[in-house]
């Protein structure tokens, strides 16, 4: 997955080490149209500028997509860390699942926009290894993590009677993830590296590429090894473990019935479950629709590398890039869409940006559960297995009101 994220040879630069016949197409800024003329050199070489007009069009929808990305899942940290209540397994994963897309579209996302666009590489050698390293450590920590999620669901309620994970169970879980993920993206740190590149016209560039023990990318059979491993382990498999998973809950949620009466206490434990799992399934097929491009791209220019010559290749790896980036800014759009109290805390959180913006700053209800009647005598929480009930004494009548985990 090396070049796939930085891809020298894939966007508006081609490097090959053979003697062959090949393109360098310019656009022409006087007719509006682009030159091609074919050259016969030792190091075959392509490059097409984008009109000024299509390279803002494309910076104004990284920076959309990379502020949406950052503010949201910044917000979503924060939504669970500031509230108690809202501190269960499920949201410390999500937690977990906010900081890989923060690091991506902060660490990773503006530097490879860069470098695709203008094909040169000014961020020095430590960081294109760093930057490269960050990359795919983010996607394995976001699939790995989408993971947990779908096989903790899995086990609540296909096995409702068995001990929750708690808190150190749930960080050891995260810091495995996180282990795990250095290994896969370890490759990246040790074979990257950079170098300059003369130009036809004299002038220089640098790159920042794979350089691989048994060659460079595309010509090296480790790189194509580790491509398909970096495929199936952070993307069919995944999607493979949580069909299953998140089906088997479908049908025990949706296609059982019970037998008897159920109390309220029960169809509101149910539908709050139903809740948390719709939301999950929205987030994981998102996630497989806009990484499956990506990976769909890489597939046919491993067999067909004639591809990446097409005169739009770069535009359309842009755009396939920009889709499976775009997935780190739609989580917290999903949990705001689908959740009261993530909607109550991102509500909260931008009425407190507001405020003291206007140099006032009042206090706020919280975004824990929704307002109860104000004649309520007396409130005792009590709290199991990561779900907190209240007993709320109200003109003699008892209720009570199960709030879900999440």
């Amino acid at each position: 997955m090396l070049d796939e994220l930085s891809p020298t040879d894939v966007s508006n630069w081609s490097t090959t080490y053979e003697l062959q016949d090949f393109y360098i197409t310019f656009f022409d800024q006087t007719s509006g149209q682009y030159v091609n003329h074919t050259h016969n050199v030792t190091q075959a070489y392509q490059s097409y500028i984008l009109p000024w007009w299509r390279q803002l069009l494309w910076t104004i929808l990284f920076a959309g997509m990379i502020v949406v990305s950052t503010v949201g899942n910044l917000v979503v940290i924060w939504i669970v860390l500031a509230n108690k209540r809202m501190r269960s397994v499920t949201n410390y994963f999500l937690v977990n699942l906010s900081i890989a897309d923060t690091m991506m579209s902060t660490l990773n996302v503006t530097f490879n926009f860069t470098y695709m666009l203008y094909s040169d590489w000014p961020f020095g050698h430590f960081y294109c290894k760093f930057c490269q390293f960050v990359a795919v450590l983010s996607i394995s920590a976001s699939v790995l993590t989408l993971m947990a999620i779908s096989i903790d669901r899995y086990v609540a309620i296909m096995s409702p009677l068995r001990p929750r994970l708690g808190k150190r169970a749930t960080l050891g879980i995260a810091g495995a993830i996180w282990a795990s993920s250095c290994v896969i993206s370890s490759p990246n740190f040790l074979y990257f590296t950079t170098d300059t590149d003369l130009l036809p016209d004299g002038n220089v560039r640098r790159i920042c590429f794979p350089d691989w023990p048994d060659g460079i990318t595309t010509r090296s059979q480790l790189e194509y090894v580790y491509n398909v491993m970096f495929m199936l382990l952070t993307y069919f498999l995944p999607i493979m473990s949580m069909t299953y998973t998140y089906a088997k809950v479908g049908v025990e949620l949706w296609g059982s019935k019970s037998i008897g009466e159920c109390t309220q206490r029960q169809l509101d434990n149910v539908k709050s479950k139903r809740r948390v799992v719709k939301m999950m399934i929205v987030v994981v097929v998102i996630f497989a629709v806009c990484w499956l491009p990506f990976h769909v791209y890489f597939i046919v220019t491993s067999y067909y590398p004639d591809v990446v010559n097409y005169q739009y290749i770069q535009e359309i790896y842009l755009g396939i890039y920009w889709l499976a980036m775009s997935n780190s800014m739609y989580n917290p759009i999903i949990y705001c869409w689908m959740n009261s109290k993530f909607r109550r805390g991102f509500k909260q959180f931008f009425w407190c940006c507001g405020a003291m913006g206007n140099g006032t700053l009042n206090r706020h209800r919280a975004f824990g559960p929704d307002r109860l009647d104000m004649s309520m005598r007396s409130v005792s929480p009590s709290r199991k297995n990561g779900t907190s009930t209240i007993r709320i004494s109200l003109h003699s009548t008892y209720n009570n009101t199960m709030m879900s985990s999440i």
